[in-house]
């Protein structure tokens, strides 16, 4: 701010307001050299936030080396700080969580390609790319192996309720994708054996297998898991056809 001119009384109002948004006032009078490799990430941060005359913010995964209680103070206070000043914030990052809580939209690249560009929302429940269905969400989206036959999606010669496979008119290279979120146990749908369970506190997520194929779903706590052989049923709105990886539209 100096170096542009800023008289002293705003450099200094300005300064301390970054610093107490940031939780480096008690350090103001410290050198950068002197302190933790989070206390210098953090002097990054308020000299990217700390001016005024910009069209345009841009963060290079910031919060990479900060503690992970003080990362979650940092992101809560980036996004008001976004809310108020609304000056664009381009922030890159490989952290799903905090891109989803972050942003308002997201952009997704894989090999340097954008492959959506969508709210967060979008990005869950219609991922536009396999490799988004696996990169959002833990855990990621079930690919299968599928054909369609008559407007109709068939995994391993059981039919599948698929809201887009009446728009292929393709036969290879064709794949099913459905988050563990909209799998659930029927008395019908796609034989499976139960292989494993984890507990994640307020759900548990159940590994089942067909074969040499792994299928995930999510079973709120308190839900039943039937033991040993079992069906799954897909949500038909949320089960998509992808083809070579990209969904069919």
């Amino acid at each position: 701010l100096r170096n542009r001119g800023v008289p002293e009384a705003e450099v200094d109002k300005r300064v301390r307001e970054i610093a107490e948004m940031i939780d480096l006032t008690a350090t103001l009078d410290n050198r950068a050299s002197g302190l933790t490799a989070d206390g210098k990430q953090k002097i990054s941060l308020g000299r990217g936030l700390v001016r005024t005359d910009v069209n345009v913010i841009m963060f290079d995964e910031p919060l990479t080396v900060i503690d992970p209680h003080l990362k979650w103070q940092l992101r809560s206070k980036l996004k008001e700080l976004h809310q108020r000043v609304r000056t664009t914030m381009i922030y890159v990052t490989h952290d799903q969580t905090e891109a989803l809580t972050f942003a308002d939209k997201v952009v997704v690249m894989k090999d340097g390609q954008v492959v959506q560009i969508g709210t967060p929302v979008e990005l869950f429940e219609r991922p536009q790319h396999t490799f988004v269905g696996h990169f959002i969400g833990s855990p990621g989206m079930n690919v299968l192996p599928c054909e369609v036959r008559g407007g109709k999606a068939f995994y391993q010669d059981t039919e599948i309720s698929s809201w887009n496979a009446a728009s292929c008119n393709v036969a290879s290279g064709l794949e099913l994708g459905v988050r563990p979120e909209f799998v659930e146990f029927g008395p019908t749908g796609v034989p499976v054996e139960v292989a494993k369970v984890s507990d994640a506190g307020r759900f548990r997520i159940v590994d089942t297998r067909k074969g040499d194929q792994s299928i995930k779903l999510l079973v709120p706590e308190g839900g039943e898991i039937p033991e040993g052989n079992a069906f799954l049923q897909f949500a038909q709105d949320h089960t998509q056809v992808y083809r070579d990886g990209w969904l069919v539209s």
